[in-house]
C-alpha cells in the first residue's frame, strides 16, 4: 500500500469524522461503499467493531396529501457529510391519496434538499454525490425554455453544499453555473475497460482488431479518450435531425452519417453517457454491421432502457450486438441484470476511494485521471494472452 493510500485510509488524519447518508434509491450504493470503509479504516477507540458503520440513517416520509419532510435520525454535528442520491431511480414509490406513485427526478431532488435542510448547518461540510445529474439532459437553452440543471446546481450551492460529484455528465460545462462551488465530473473509464477485459479475456486491443466509434458529435470526447489510451482508430456518426419537428421532447433523427476508417472485420466499441430508449444505439449498430464490423460492444454509464429490453434482446439474438456494459451508478431493472447481453461495471470502490481522498483534503487528480492504471491494465491483458 502506498503512502498516499495509507493517509487516506487513516481516520485520525481526516478533516472531520466521516458520515454517509444514502437517500431512498441509493441504499444499495451506500451499503457497498460503507463496506469498503469498514475494511479500510480501523475502529477508533471506543467504537464497537460489530455495530460500527459510517452510514447515517435518514428518511423522507410523505403525508397522504403528498407533502413530505426530511429528518436525520442521528447526529451530524461536525461530520464531513456525503449525501448519495440516485435521481433516476423510478422503482422508488410513495402513496398519495391512496395511489402508488413512482418517484420522478423532481421528487428525488426535493428529498435531497429536505435532508440538507435537516442537517441545519451543523455538519462540518456537506458534499453531494449525484451520479446522474438532476436535469442533466436540459443543460442548454435553444429557445425560450428552462435551464433545469443550472438552476438546481445553484440551489444546492445556495444551501451550503461545498462539493458536488457526478459521473459522466451529459454536458460538464453546466458547472459554469456554480464557479465558486466544487464540482467534479468523474469518468469511470478504467472500470469500464477492466470489466470489458474480464468479460472478453481473448479480445485484442490494437488497430487491426479493435476500433472506437462515437455515436454522435456530443459523445466524441469520451470516445476520443478510449481511442487514445488504447491506441486505436476513432470513427464518428453524425446525427442528421429534423429540427422542424419535436417528438417525445426531442428532434427526431433522420439518418446516421458515418465518418471514419473501414470497420470491416473489427470489434467496434461505442460509448455514450446514457441509453434511454436505445433506438439510436441500435440504429448505429445496424449501420456498422452493414459495413461488416465483426462485433459491436455498447457501453452507457446509465442504462435506463425506457422502452424496455425487447429490441436489445432481438438484436443480441440476431448477432447485431455482442454485449452492452453499464454501471451500477443508477437503478437497473431486474430484467436487465438477468439479460445475457448485459454486463455490469462496478463503481462502488471508485466512489469510496474518492470520498476518502476528499475526506482528507488531498489531491484527487490521480483519482480522476486513471491513465497510468489503464496503461498497466492493458499491458497485463496483452501479456496474459
Amino acid at each position: 500500500m502506498s503512502n498516499t493510500e495509507n493517509r487516506i485510509f487513516d481516520p485520525t488524519t481526516a478533516v472531520a469524522p466521516l458520515g454517509i447518508i444514502a437517500l431512498k434509491g441509493a441504499t444499495e450504493l451506500g451499503k457497498r461503499i460503507d463496506e469498503y470503509f469498514l475494511k479500510w479504516r480501523a475502529p477508533l477507540e471506543g467504537e464497537d467493531p460489530e455495530t460500527r458503520t459510517f452510514l447515517i440513517e435518514a428518511d423522507c416520509p410523505r403525508f397522504q396529501s403528498g407533502d413530505g419532510k426530511g429528518f436525520i435520525k442521528q447526529t451530524v454535528r461536525g461530520k464531513d457529510l456525503f449525501i448519495i442520491c440516485d435521481m433516476a431511480n423510478y422503482s422508488c414509490t410513495y402513496k398519495m391519496f391512496g395511489k402508488e406513485n413512482a418517484m420522478s427526478p423532481d421528487d428525488h431532488f426535493q428529498d435531497l434538499k429536505r435532508i440538507i435542510q435537516a442537517a441545519s448547518g451543523k455538519a462540518h461540510r456537506i458534499n453531494v454525490i449525484m451520479p446522474i445529474l438532476y436535469g442533466g439532459r436540459q443543460h442548454r437553452r435553444a429557445f425560450r425554455e428552462s435551464l433545469d440543471c443550472a438552476v438546481a446546481l445553484q440551489e444546492l450551492a445556495a444551501m451550503g453544499v461545498q462539493n458536488i460529484i457526478t459521473f459522466d455528465a451529459h454536458d460538464p460545462r453546466v458547472q459554469n453555473a456554480i464557479p465558486l462551488t466544487g464540482f467534479d465530473n468523474i469518468m469511470p473509464s478504467y472500470q469500464v475497460l477492466k470489466a470489458m477485459m474480464k468479460t472478453f479475456p481473448d479480445m485484442q486491443f490494437d488497430k487491426d482488431h479493435f476500433m472506437v466509434v462515437s455515436p454522435d458529435e456530443g459523445a466524441i470526447g469520451r470516445n476520443m479518450y478510449y481511442a487514445s489510451v488504447l491506441g486505436v482508430d476513432l470513427g464518428m456518426f453524425y446525427k442528421r435531425r429534423d429540427y422542424s419537428t419535436i417528438v417525445n421532447g426531442r428532434n427526431p433523427i433522420v439518418a446516421h452519417e458515418f465518418m471514419g476508417n473501414d470497420v470491416a472485420g473489427k470489434v467496434v466499441f461505442i460509448a455514450d453517457d446514457l441509453i434511454s430508449s436505445g433506438e439510436s444505439m441500435l440504429d448505429i449498430a445496424i449501420e456498422l454491421k452493414k459495413r461488416n464490423a465483426k462485433s459491436i460492444i455498447c457501453y452507457a454509464t446509465y442504462g435506463m432502457f425506457t422502452n424496455g429490453l425487447k429490441a436489445f434482446d432481438e438484436k443480441f439474438a440476431d448477432g447485431t450486438i455482442s454485449a452492452v456494459f453499464g454501471t451500477n451508478l443508477t437503478y437497473r431493472m431486474p430484467e436487465l441484470l438477468a439479460s445475457p447481453w448485459f454486463h455490469e461495471v462496478d463503481c462502488t470502490k471508485y466512489i469510496a476511494y474518492y470520498i476518502s481522498t476528499l475526506n482528507h483534503d488531498m489531491s484527487i487528480s490521480e483519482v480522476i485521471d486513471p491513465h497510468q492504471k489503464i496503461a498497466a491494465l492493458l499491458a497485463k491483458h496483452n501479456h496474459s494472452k
